[in-house]
């Protein structure tokens, strides 16, 4: 059995690819067995499917309330797609080097299952297992509404995006709560916010090994920026709207403790506090 991550991309058997993202398919990745850093909600296993992956492997994100970071494996079975999770206390969430170095499967479909993915076996192994499912081509309906905003009064907006991925420039300046994990996107502080917002809201994806689910908050404290995230046990991962309606704080940084947001607090309660904050552009 294969139990060594592979040094390089390069080294990567024949049809398995790495993204740190599932919102980016490196080139070639169509047909392929995908090992990406994203959380394994829905949103991940939409974004799979409509990528043509052959199979994918996803965090767990702490599996979290309703299951909702594993939701993608019973979503793309429902497809015939092979998916599996690994333990988000195995490897670090957002981070395919550490997945393959260190990361083993905790959950895995019925359709990777029937290819011998287990619990317990390491990524590679279940992703060289994965090269034999079946290439299935689906065009999946989109998840609902990804974006959208909350209708509060204050001159700051409240900004809701399933993905970090949909940060665009007119959220500059203003409250961006997303269903997205709070881990770094490949270990890059860059990639903690794509603009620079008032404040951000994430899940913390169970915080897990090296409290790799909350390592955006002091990247962007660098940047000035209010940042916290939310128990995954308290809001459903992939889902911005019950971050702000659901969400209890778990962590925050600096910027977002000065600004009195305690952990603990009910995310709605601070985040319309802060809508409310003289300063809006």
């Amino acid at each position: 059995m294969l139990t060594e991550a592979p040094s390089t991309v390069r080294d990567l058997p024949e049809g398995v690819f790495v993204a740190d993202t599932i919102t980016k398919l490196p080139a070639g990745a169509a047909g392929g067995v995908v090992v990406s850093g994203s959380h394994g909600g829905r949103y991940p296993g939409y974004m799979a499917a409509a990528g043509g992956v052959r199979a994918v492997i996803l965090c767990d994100a702490g599996i979290g309330r309703d299951e909702a970071g594993i939701g993608s494996l019973a979503y793309l079975e429902g497809f015939g797609i092979a998916a599996a999770a690994v333990s988000h206390l195995s490897c670090r969430i957002g981070d395919t080097g550490d997945m393959l170095a260190r990361g083993t499967i905790s959950r895995a479909n019925g359709v990777a299952a029937g290819f011998g993915v287990m619990p317990g076996e390491t990524t590679l192994e279940a992703a060289t297992k994965l090269r034999a499912a079946p290439l299935v081509a689906v065009s999946p309906d989109p998840l609902g509404e990804a974006r959208g905003l909350v209708d509060q009064p204050g001159s700051r907006r409240i900004v809701l995006l399933d993905s970090a991925a949909l940060v665009g420039p007119d959220d500059v300046g203003q409250i961006v709560v997303t269903g997205s994990h709070g881990g770094l996107v490949g270990g890059n502080p860059t990639m903690a916010l794509r603009v620079d917002g008032f404040a951000a809201v994430y899940n913390d994806a169970g915080i897990g090994i090296d409290n790799a689910g909350i390592a955006r908050l002091p990247a962007l404290d660098e940047r000035g920026i209010a940042a916290f995230t939310v128990s995954a046990e308290s809001a459903r991962i992939g889902e911005a709207r019950s971050s702000y309606e659901d969400g209890i704080i778990s962590a925050v940084n600096r910027t977002a403790e000065a600004m009195g947001a305690p952990v603990g607090a009910p995310a709605r309660d601070i985040l319309l506090r802060w809508a409310a904050m003289p300063g809006a552009a």
